[in-house]
């Protein structure tokens, strides 16, 4: 048994775990609606030392008579991340223990690691999580799987789409899609459009307690969070998402919400303080 400590949350019989998967790196000159001197003046002061670093944190669940996964990080593409594995190993948990992997979205920093070579785009690869149900919202399978968006779409996303496709067909077997808000017992979707069609929250809920996997409503939490206008250029309707940030920041702060966010800092989880009309990132193990 594993003695490696990653951080965690209890929502009634489940427990949520906090998986790193790494870095990226994404320039700020990527934020709209704010000036990059600013923006990484923020990061300073929040203490970000590198203010273009971007976490990537995955999660994994166990309750209920289930080991669930949430995203899998980048795997290595791009070279960003590419430290799930070896977390997963540390954590006590086997790829071949995973028997359900939900996604919020698609983008390559979260479907990655799902597939063997991904970074050298191997054809010959094979799932990582063999037993695994690939369960995401029909919505995002559809944007990406459409052949008018594929055409409309700039190089760099082309990429993204070959991605998604061949994580999509690797795993179309066990795909499994949805559109209603009940996914599995105790755990509930809310959509949460604007960063991508069919990006996705996964709301657990059990014994009155509750926590809220938030996927990528920010990316550089402690400028996003303060100022909710700010997306940025991986969204594809920027407004629509600050939109959502903007609804989801009012409702976690007026419940006093656990979240979790796959770009938040290694600490995993949080809670958003609200003061007048201002918000604020507090990590749970600041609090």
């Amino acid at each position: 048994m594993s003695t490696f400590t990653f951080p965690s949350q209890q929502a009634g019989d489940f427990t949520i775990t906090a998986i790193s998967d790494g870095y990226l790196t994404a320039s700020l000159d990527f934020l709209s609606n704010i000036d990059a001197s600013d923006a990484c003046r923020m990061q300073r002061d929040a203490g970000q030392k590198e203010p273009s670093a971007v976490h990537i944190n995955c999660y994994v669940v166990r309750g209920a008579g289930r080991t669930i996964l949430i995203d899998s990080g980048a795997g290595g593409i791009r070279q960003w991340g590419g430290r799930l594995s070896a977390n997963l190993s540390l954590a006590g948990v086997e790829p071949s223990d995973i028997d359900t992997v939900l996604l919020t979205h698609a983008h390559p920093d979260h479907v990655g690691g799902l597939m063997d070579a991904m970074d050298a785009m191997d054809p010959s690869g094979q799932r990582v999580f063999p037993n695994a149900e690939l369960v995401v919202h029909q919505r995002e399978v559809a944007f990406w799987q459409d052949d008018g968006n594929l055409s409309r779409a700039s190089d760099r996303a082309r990429g993204n789409f070959v991605i998604a496709r061949r994580v999509f067909d690797g795993y179309r077997d066990t795909l499994r899609t949805f559109d209603q808000e009940d996914v599995l017992p105790g755990i509930k979707a809310m959509p949460l459009p604007g960063h991508t069609d069919g990006h996705t929250g996964f709301l657990f809920e059990s014994r009155e307690r509750s926590v809220l996997v938030w996927g990528d409503v920010v990316h550089f939490p402690h400028i996003q969070i303060e100022r909710p206008d700010v997306s940025i250029a991986f969204d594809q309707d920027p407004s629509r998402a600050a939109t959502t940030r903007s609804r989801l920041l009012d409702m976690v702060s007026s419940e006093g919400l656990v979240i979790a966010g796959m770009h938040f800092g290694e600490p995993g989880f949080a809670r958003i303080r609200r003061t007048g009309a201002r918000y604020g990132l507090l990590y749970e193990s600041e609090a």
